[in-house]
């Protein structure tokens, strides 16, 4: 068996680590890194019985994600004292949220950028508390920053310049070219609150939101720990509330992404044997693309199947942008990446 597939029966529970051979555990941890899952599987499996030399590994970074999760909880705590003076609220997401909300998904989960929303009309006051408050942007390309302000759903990306931890400040979850528009005000207007006072999405949206960032704007790239994501938040929602897949299947449908939705709670079960409802067990075939671009990884951890990567990547673009606007804006990432004054100024 591949490793990334026994790096998802074990967090499925369908294989036992005690069966794993010391070269079954280097592809394991290949691939478990490689899909910044290493400390997610370590947190799974910490009251397993481990061969040393990987109980050790695991308890390291158990220990590592502790402190990262205490630094972005910081810098959770930054941002609110730089926009709570100017009257700006926002609610956390991805990561962070996860984090502050101190949701299972959360456990040894790598948390990178802040990521942020804040209603559309706060967007500018929020940039400039931010760069008062020390932060500074990281990209200075002016089509860059263009196409962020004119079609993005987030400002160019903010990084401190003492702490150096990046801040991204979205006013809505999909670029305002996409074909879908969530509802960003409902996004925002029900929020709910953590014990720290901390605002999230409702659960239902903060499904929705990494269905979204899964399957409809992204290539897949570090799929499956976003999978895990979404796998996690639907079980524990829904063990706490029986009517929770009704609530989330009118959610997404309310916010364009019903399809999105559905399509993460079909991998989900595929992959990491989640338990749907009636009317969600459906099979479709075209899933069968999603999963193996999931799970295209050899056992060094490195991405195979490259066509695939590309009709990946392809899809996320065409799904970003209207034809003659991607035509563009590929022809102009194309020029810029072969200008020599230009390279390494833009990445977007």
């Amino acid at each position: 068996m591949s490793a990334v597939r026994t790096l998802v029966d074990l967090l499925a529970g369908r294989a036992d680590a005690a069966t794993l051979a010391p070269r079954d555990w280097d592809g394991v941890i290949s691939v478990a890194r490689a899909e910044a899952m290493l400390a997610t599987l370590a947190h799974h499996l910490r009251d397993t019985g481990l061969p040393p030399a990987v109980a050790a590994l695991f308890a390291d970074q158990r220990a590592a994600a502790r402190v990262a999760q205490a630094q972005a909880l910081w810098e959770v705590e930054m941002a609110r004292r730089a926009l709570a003076p100017q009257g700006i609220e926002f609610v956390l997401l991805k990561g962070a949220a996860y984090a502050a909300a101190g949701l299972s998904c959360s456990e040894g989960r790598q948390i990178g950028d802040l990521d942020i929303l804040v209603q559309a009309l706060d967007v500018r006051r929020a940039e400039n508390a931010l760069l008062n408050a020390g932060w500074e942007w990281v990209k200075s390309d002016p089509y860059d920053d263009f196409y962020y302000r004119e079609h993005m759903h987030e400002l160019p990306p903010l990084i401190h310049s003492v702490r150096d931890r990046m801040i991204d400040v979205h006013h809505t979850i999909l670029p305002l070219t996409h074909r879908k528009t969530p509802d960003a005000l409902a996004l925002v207007g029900d929020a709910v609150a953590t014990v720290d006072g901390y605002a999230v999405l409702c659960p239902e949206d903060m499904a929705v939101h990494c269905a979204a960032h899964m399957i409809a704007d992204g290539d897949l790239q570090g799929g499956l720990r976003n999978l895990w994501d979404f796998h996690c938040l639907t079980r524990d929602f829904a063990s706490a509330d029986p009517g929770y897949w009704g609530k989330l299947d009118g959610r997404a449908a309310m916010h364009g992404l019903r399809g999105a939705a559905h399509r993460s709670a079909r991998l989900a079960r595929d992959i990491y044997g989640a338990v749907l409802p009636p009317g969600w067990d459906r099979h479709d075939p075209a899933d069968l693309w999603f999963r193996r671009r999931l799970l295209a990884r050899d056992d060094w951890g490195r991405q195979t199947d490259f066509l695939l990567q590309q009709a990946f990547y392809i899809r996320s673009h065409w799904m970003r942008m209207p034809p003659l606007m991607l035509a563009k804006h590929l022809w102009t990432k194309w020029r810029k990446g072969h200008n020599p004054a230009s390279r390494g100024t833009s990445s977007s």
